[in-house]
Order: C-alpha cells, then structure tokens, then sequence
C-alpha cells in the first residue's frame, strides 16, 4: 500500500503540467473576470508562466522544455488543419488575439502536457524497456500515424492498419519501472492503452468546459465517442517514439534475475 501511495505521488508529479491546464479550464470556465482578456488569451499567458515557474524551480529539466516545444509545434500544425474550413474536425468557440488561423496558440500546450507528462515520468521511474524495437521502425510508424492524421480525409483512413502494425511492432516490449527500490515490469501497450484512456477522460473534461468542441457538441455537451480512443492511443504511440529521441531506451540489463510475471517485482 505504501509502493502504491509513493505511485501515485509519482504521476501527480508527472502530470504537473496537464493537470494544472486542466485545472485552469475548469476555473476559467466558470468564473473569468478579465472582460478586457480573451480567454484562450488568458490560457496562453497562464500556460507560459507555469512553464517559467517549473523551470525556475527545477521541476523540469531544459530538455523537458524542449520536448514541450517540439510538441508544441509538432501539433499546432495539425491543428491549423483540422479546424481549417472544409475540414471542421472540431473548432474553438472563443476569441484570442493570439491565434494562426482557427486555432488559439494556447492549442499546442494541451499536446504538449502530453510530452511532457512522458518525459517527466521517464525520468521518475526509470524507465527500462525489454525488447525495444529499433529506432528507424519506430520513427517510421510515428511519422505514418501522424501523415494519417492529415491524409485520411483524402485518402483511406490506414488508422487501424497502423494500430495493427504497433501492436506487431511493440507487442514484446516491457517497461520497467521503479516506484521506490525494486523494478515492476508491465506491457507497454497495456501501458499506452491506461494514459490513452486517462487522456480520453480529461478530453471530456475539456470539452465540457467549451475549451474545444466537435461538430455533435455544437448543439449541446455529449461525451467523446469512444471511437476516439484509437485516436489518442496512437498520439501515445507518436508522442512515446518523440520522447525517446531525447530518452533513449535502455535495457533491463540492471535486472539480472529473471522477470516471471508483470506489475510484480523484478527478480521474484
């Protein structure tokens, strides 16, 4: 119960970032009192000073910062996009001042938590991996999810070919990570498919609060279809491949006894 207690301690500290824009979408939704600040404006200033203070702080590292501005990027570009006229994926309601076409630069820090939610718990938990494919396979199935993000509204929609292909790709793989002293092993699907499902939550929570919205929500709040879980497990997979750029993949070659069954410790 302790190693279960120091757990959860470890991903509230790696969800700093997402969990503070999430915090501020809610509080801003229902009580705002900048009339003279567009909202989105609002997020951007917020998003940027809780960014300044982490760093100030030295609960992120540089190169932590680094990957959010990647992501930042990376995303934005989907974004303008998506909510681009003709295609109308979903759209943002309010106003800003700082904004490239539909799309508020707040936007690409809601990926960004993403990123850095994955570094950050990289670095806490020390991640080890078992049987990590190699880094040209991977890159390659990163970057084919993310054309198929753009391309299926052309082309055939190749998603869950590629869901397929990850699961070939990585259905090895452990991840080892270390709570307090000992090592626990899990698959890293299962693991992806936990933070997709967590993110398809807070993606409800964000859509309520009118942060974004989708084309049925237009006309009043309905809960994410499902459907987008797919979606979103493939941003892990994506956001995951980026990380490791950064992070390289180390073996459990400190694990020298022998692992016989997952979320156990290592050894026994």
């Amino acid at each position: 119960m302790l190693e279960f207690w120091a757990f959860g301690i470890k991903q509230a500290r790696a969800c700093l970032f997402g969990g503070f824009l999430l915090g501020i979408m809610v509080l801003t939704q229902y009580w705002y009192p900048f009339s003279a600040l567009h909202r989105y404006d609002f997020l951007l200033l917020a998003a940027l000073a809780f960014q300044a203070v982490l760093l100030l702080f030295k609960l992120e590292s540089p190169r932590e910062a680094m990957v959010i501005l990647v992501f930042h990027l990376v995303a934005t570009l989907m974004e303008l996009f998506k909510t681009m006229d003709g295609i109308n994926a979903w759209a943002y309601p309010g106003e800003a001042v700082f904004k490239l076409g539909n799309v508020p630069l707040f936007a690409g820090f809601m990926y960004s938590a993403v990123g850095s939610y994955i570094a950050r718990v990289w670095r806490l938990f020390d991640f080890r991996f078992s049987h990590y494919p190699r880094r040209r396979w991977t890159v390659l199935l990163a970057l084919l999810a993310y054309l198929n993000f753009f391309a299926h509204h052309y082309l055939v929609d190749l998603r869950w070919g590629i869901l397929a292909a990850v699961g070939v790709l990585f259905w090895r793989v452990d991840v080892y990570f270390k709570v307090q002293d000992k090592h626990r092993r899990m698959p890293l699907l299962v693991g992806w498919l936990l933070v997709a499902l967590f993110i398809w939550f807070a993606e409800n929570i964000a859509t309520f609060t009118k942060v974004w919205l989708y084309p049925n929500q237009l006309g009043g709040w309905q809960m994410v279809s499902l459907g987008k879980l797919g979606a979103w497990y493939l941003l892990m997979m994506l956001s995951f491949v980026l990380v490791s750029l950064i992070h390289r993949p180390q073996g459990p070659d400190l694990l020298r006894r022998p692992m016989l069954s997952w979320l156990v410790p290592s050894g026994r």
